[in-house]
């Protein structure tokens, strides 16, 4: 058995379709085409890191001369 809703005249409608929740999760965009913020602070951290590691290497190297 299926429930229908009618209009007036008796005449089936069709329900309107809801639009799906926004999701702000894990490796998702948001609406607005940004990246969470969790992942701009980390790809920061891991470019200084890296070039923290790169540049402590270089010295190793130079100092291994």
């Amino acid at each position: 058995m299926t429930s229908q809703t009618t209009d007036e005249s008796g005449t089936p409608t069709e329900p309107v379709p809801r639009p799906a929740p926004a999701k702000v999760g894990h490796g998702e965009e948001r609406e607005n085409g940004r990246s969470p913020r969790g992942l701009l602070i980390r790809l920061f951290l891991y470019l200084i890191g890296g070039h923290v590691f790169a540049g402590f290497l270089y010295l190793l190297f130079a100092v291994g001369k």
